[in-house]
């Protein structure tokens, strides 16, 4: 009995770690209101009146107040050839549980912060690439199955969105950080999937419990939605709460 408990407090301990990291290093800040937390561009890329080409981004930021310590947050932002704005797609929980639809589409700045966490850019495409993957992209978030349903853990939430849409778009070859917590979740019932990079697969449980091996994503193991790893192809860990950390 004892045993057990103290094999459950290390477990914890591991699982938890990282995040607890990530709060201490000030990474995620505690200190936001929803009302006053900046949704401003970010100025990472030039308005879409002077980027004739079409553009292709995926982009990330850290989920808001504690919960930032173990997730990020993730959207999808197209422009076609010659448009003059962005068309930012996304899940969105507290949409969801006032208009019973979490699905989101807007027009403006791609790259706005996240209630004040600063915002990444995980893959994108440019030029004929990105214009002929907007119509699948359009196509897969119109047939997006989880639009009315929404679950902070393990999904389906704004990751499992994104790695969804990325499994049908392959030309994005989306290698989605650890902290998208909620990318593995898939429907019930479906134990094996690609990797939403496409470069390999996966088997997942319910998002709870599973695995990877792909060529993007390297090896990745999900514990309770947490995901541990290695990436042989940038040379990194992947850790809860971390994200990806680099050996150089």
């Amino acid at each position: 009995m004892i045993a057990n408990l103290w094999r459950l407090v290390l477990l914890l301990g591991v699982l938890l770690a990282g995040p607890a990291l990530a709060l201490m290093t000030g990474e995620v800040s505690l200190d936001r209101s929803w009302y006053t937390a900046s949704r401003e561009s970010a100025a990472i890329v030039p308005p879409a009146a002077s980027t004739p080409e079409a553009v292709v981004q995926v982009y990330g930021a850290r989920t808001f107040h504690w919960r930032g310590a173990f997730a990020v947050h993730t959207w999808i932002a197209v422009k076609a050839e010659n448009a003059d704005r962005y068309v930012t797609y996304e899940v969105i929980g507290w949409r969801h549980w006032r208009d019973g639809s979490g699905l989101t589409r807007r027009e403006g700045p791609p790259d706005r912060r996240w209630f004040g966490a600063e915002p990444q850019i995980y893959a994108e495409l440019r030029g004929a690439a990105a214009a002929r993957a907007i119509p699948e992209i359009e196509a897969a978030v119109a047939a997006y199955p989880y639009a009315d349903e929404y679950r902070t853990w393990p999904g389906p939430n704004s990751n499992t969105f994104t790695a969804s849409i990325a499994r049908q778009v392959p030309a994005l070859k989306l290698d989605l950080p650890p902290t998208a917590v909620g990318k593995d979740y898939l429907p019930p019932g479906d134990f094996a999937a690609p990797t939403p990079s496409g470069s390999g697969y996966q088997v997942s449980l319910y998002g709870v419990l599973g695995g990877m091996l792909a060529l993007e994503e390297g090896f990745e193991l999900n514990l309770l939605g947490l995901t541990f790893g290695v990436d042989p192809k940038d040379l990194a860990f992947k850790l809860p709460g971390l994200g990806r950390v680099g050996v150089n």
